[in-house]
């Protein structure tokens, strides 16, 4: 599941009126005006934004709104340094000085859903949502505290509102594809995983969308989309290992291989992609090299039963 947070006007109609940066005064307002782009764009590497917002905050220049701003984008910077208590801060401020931002709300909210809190997060994005009843990133938001909750109802309710409310919120289709995934219907599932992918195609969204076909027993369909995750990300090996899977499932035993040698290539921590390796290689023929794999995935995971029947099978100690 995936929160997002309220930064730009880029991302959500709420933020227009702090996209804009304030006019500064004459002298410095260069370096003022690169501190506010600095502070509220979307690309700013976190310790940049931070430091940027810092720089606002300590002129004492700015006061009411546009000092919450300030505090609201540095909090966001925080944020996602995982500096959790020092954002929270900086959001309490945020709020103080602007009670009626359903933006520093929705992030305070999830600062709070970071630190597991809830209760808390869904409070703040209920304000959000009084304040601005067609919030569309707090209706996303509020749904995955619910779905962390375990209410999928709920969850998949507040997504259909952020959905209705900005039918191009893709993140909103993703993870409520998510939750029709957990309830185990998966035409819903790789409906939404679909829409998402044509508004926003990622490597998250065809492999959730993969999993759904995959468990809905559409193995052909699933390997299209590990092949895809390939085409984006050849580095990443979750494309790798998991369109290895689907061939040994197939049968194709040779292919899941060469997936699982690439998977391993690239990461070589998993033990799964070592035991499954070794599936292939015992299947093979190829005896020493699936012990050798098997000892490996146990290695890493020693409690991974199927690596140690197998071995039992080949007659090999662990």
């Amino acid at each position: 599941m995936r929160v997002l947070t309220c930064l730009t006007a880029t991302l959500l109609g709420t933020a227009v009126m702090l996209a804009q940066p304030p006019a500064a005064s004459a002298q410095g307002s260069v370096a003022a005006d690169q501190s506010w782009q600095s502070c509220i764009s979307a690309t700013t590497p976190p310790d940049d934004k931070a430091a940027a917002c810092s720089a606002i905050i300590d002129a004492k220049r700015e006061t009411g709104s546009k000092l919450a701003a300030a505090y609201c984008f540095r909090g966001h910077g925080l944020t996602e340094k995982r500096q959790l208590d020092a954002a929270l801060s900086d959001l309490n401020e945020s709020i103080r000085l602007d009670p009626t931002s359903a933006c520093a709300l929705t992030n305070r909210g999830r600062v709070y859903a970071f630190k597991r809190d809830l209760d808390r997060a869904i409070a703040d994005y209920d304000e959000a949502i009084r304040i601005d009843p067609a919030f569309a990133l707090a209706y996303n938001n509020r749904g995955d505290a619910w779905f962390n909750k375990g209410d999928l109802d709920r969850a998949i309710a507040d997504f259909s509102a952020a959905i209705k409310h900005n039918p191009s919120l893709s993140i909103a289709y993703g993870n409520r594809g998510y939750a029709y995934h957990r309830k185990r219907d998966m035409t819903r599932a790789v409906a939404d995983y679909t829409v998402e992918i044509k508004l926003r195609p990622d490597v998250l969204a065809y492999i959730n969308r993969g999993n759904a076909y995959r468990d809905g027993e559409q193995l052909d369909r699933a390997a299209a989309d590990y092949g895809e995750v390939i085409k984006l990300a050849p580095t990443d090996a979750r494309g790798w290992r998991n369109r290895g899977m689907i061939k040994l499932f197939m049968g194709d035993t040779k292919g899941g291989l060469a997936d699982y040698d690439k998977a391993l290539q690239y990461d070589p921590a998993d033990a799964y992609s070592w035991n499954n390796r070794g599936q292939a290689r015992m299947r093979l023929g190829d005896k020493a090299g699936a012990i050798a794999d098997f000892r490996k995935a146990l290695k890493i995971s020693p409690g991974l039963r199927t690596a140690s029947e197998s071995l039992q099978r080949l007659g090999a100690a662990q």
